[in-house]
C-alpha cells in the first residue's frame, strides 16, 4: 500500500481550500463537496431536491446550512475569491423579532433601546451602566453585561434556545456577537445609531454558493464517497465505509474534533465539549403581506421553538425561481437547536415543520408553501465547559500522532466561511 505523504479528511470550504492550496488528495463522505456550506435546488412541483439548477430557473435554491453568507475576511481574500466566483456584496438588514407583540427592533437590540419604549430603555441604560463582574457561565456572562431587563426579555429566551437549554452550563465565548458599548447604547436610547458587529457587511456568490465550491475544488484530486470509519495513529492508516484503506504521513483533517478522537480510538480523561445541533428548515412559499425585508430575525419566544428566520431572498432574489409571480413569492430558513446529536425522529419533525409553518402563516410572514425541504446539522455550533481544557488537550495529542486538525469543527471554534477558508489556504500552503 502506498503511502500519502499529506492526506486532507473532508472537502467542505476548510478542506478544500486545503486541498487547493496544497495540491493535496482528499477525502470526503458525501458526494459532493462544500460540506453544510454548500447551495442546492428544490422543485416546486416535486419537491425533488437538486444538485444544479435547471436550465430553465424553476426551481428553488437553499443552503444547506441556513444563510451562509460571507462575513468579513481581508480585501486579498475576498478579490481571490472573487476571481474564482464572482461577489456580490450587502450591507446587513437585522433585527430581533418578539412574536407575541410583532415588534421588530434594529440588532443588536442594545443599540436601540428607544425601540423599547422610555421605561425599559432606562431600565436597561441604569443597569449596563454597573460594572459587569467576572461570570462562569454564559447566562452569568450576558446577564452582567446586559443587566437583568434585557436578560429577561431577550438575551436569556433567545440564548435557551440558541444553545438547546445549555445557557447556565456552558462557558461565555463569542463575546464579539454581542458587542456591549455603553455610549452607542445611551446613543440608542433616544436616536439613531451606526452599524456595529462582525458582520455589518457580507458578500455571496452571484451564482450561489455551489459555485464557489465547485471552483474552489476544480481540477483537485478528491475522493468523494469515502466515509472514514477508523483511523490507525500509530501505523498511520485510514480505513473506509466500502472496505479500503490508506497510509499516510500526515493528516489535515477537518472532521469534527470528537469525532477524530473516536476514530483514532484516543481518549482523554476530561469530558468532552458540547456541541448543539441545528435542524433547519427551508421553505419557498408565497409572499406574506407582513414579511419584514429583513435579511434575518432573531427570535426569542417562537411558539415553535426556533431561534431564527432568515430571508433568503431578502438577500439576493435568485434564489427564488425565475417567473412571472416572483415577486409574490419568499425563500426562507428556519434554524432551532438541539442537544448534540439527539436528532428527532421522523415523526417530531414532520410535527415540527407543520408548526413552524402555521406559526409563520400566523405572523404573516408567508402564505400557502410551494416547497420545504430540511437539512439536519449534527454539530452545528461547539461550545466548552467552565474551565474545561478538553479542547486544547484533544489538538495536543492529535498534534502528536501527526494529525492536524483545521476549519470551524476540526479545532472546536466559531468562525465564519472566509475564516475558514483562509486557514485551509494557510494549512495547506505549509505542506509544501
Amino acid at each position: 500500500m502506498p503511502t500519502i505523504p499529506c492526506l486532507v479528511l473532508g472537502a467542505g470550504v476548510t478542506g478544500a481550500a486545503a486541498a487547493r492550496a496544497g495540491r493535496l488528495p482528499a477525502v470526503e463522505a458525501a458526494a459532493h463537496p462544500g460540506g453544510i456550506c454548500r447551495s442546492y435546488y428544490a422543485s416546486g412541483s416535486t419537491n425533488e431536491r437538486l444538485a444544479a439548477p435547471p436550465s430553465d430557473g424553476s426551481a428553488w435554491r437553499f443552503e444547506t446550512g441556513g444563510g451562509h453568507w460571507l462575513f468579513g475576511g481581508e480585501p486579498l481574500l475576498l478579490d481571490w475569491l472573487d476571481r474564482l466566483a464572482p461577489l456580490r456584496r450587502y450591507e446587513r438588514r437585522a433585527a430581533v423579532y418578539f412574536a407575541r407583540t410583532g415588534l421588530s427592533v434594529p440588532y443588536p437590540i442594545q443599540n436601540h433601546l428607544a425601540a423599547l419604549g422610555r421605561e425599559v430603555a432606562l431600565a436597561a441604560l441604569c443597569e449596563m451602566a454597573r460594572p459587569a463582574p467576572p461570570a462562569e457561565t454564559l447566562a452569568a456572562w450576558l446577564r452582567a453585561n446586559f443587566g437583568p431587563t434585557l436578560y429577561e426579555l431577550f438575551f436569556g429566551p433567545f440564548h435557551e434556545r440558541y444553545t438547546a437549554g445549555l445557557l447556565d452550563r456552558i462557558a461565555p465565548q463569542d463575546a464579539y456577537k454581542s458587542p456591549r458599548d455603553l455610549a452607542l447604547a445611551l446613543r440608542g436610547a433616544f436616536g439613531a445609531t451606526p452599524p456595529v458587529g462582525y458582520n455589518v457587511r457580507f458578500a455571496y456568490p452571484r451564482d450561489g454558493l455551489d459555485a464557489l465550491v465547485r471552483a474552489l475544488v476544480a481540477d483537485l484530486d478528491i475522493a468523494f464517497e469515502h466515509e472514514v470509519v477508523r483511523i490507525d495513529p500509530v501505523e498511520r492508516t485510514v480505513f473506509f465505509a466500502h472496505g479500503g484503506a490508506c497510509r499516510y504521513e500526515r493528516l489535515l483533517s477537518s472532521l469534527p474534533l470528537d469525532r477524530m478522537l473516536s476514530l483514532c480510538g484516543l481518549e482523554l480523561a476530561e469530558p468532552a465539549d458540547p456541541h448543539t445541533s441545528v435542524l433547519v428548515l427551508n421553505i419557498g412559499a408565497r409572499r406574506g403581506p407582513r414579511l419584514p425585508d429583513a435579511h434575518w430575525l432573531y427570535v426569542p419566544d417562537s411558539a415553535s421553538g426556533f431561534y431564527r428566520v432568515g430571508v433568503y431572498s431578502n438577500v439576493e432574489p435568485d434564489f427564488l425561481p425565475r417567473r412571472p409571480d416572483r415577486d409574490r413569492l419568499a425563500s426562507l430558513y428556519v434554524e432551532r437547536a438541539w442537544p448534540g446529536g439527539s436528532r428527532p425522529p421522523a415523526e417530531e419533525t414532520a410535527r415540527y415543520e407543520k408548526a413552524v409553518v402555521d406559526e409563520l402563516q400566523s405572523w404573516g410572514f408567508i402564505g400557502a408553501v410551494e416547497v420545504i425541504q430540511a437539512d439536519w446539522i449534527d454539530v452545528a455550533y461547539t461550545w466548552s465547559w467552565p474551565g474545561s481544557r478538553w479542547r486544547e488537550s484533544a489538538l495536543d495529542l492529535l498534534r502528536r500522532h501527526r494529525i492536524y486538525q483545521i476549519g470551524r469543527y476540526g479545532r472546536w471554534v466559531f468562525q465564519g466561511i472566509l475564516d475558514s477558508i483562509r486557514e485551509g489556504l494557510v494549512a495547506g500552503s505549509c505542506t509544501r
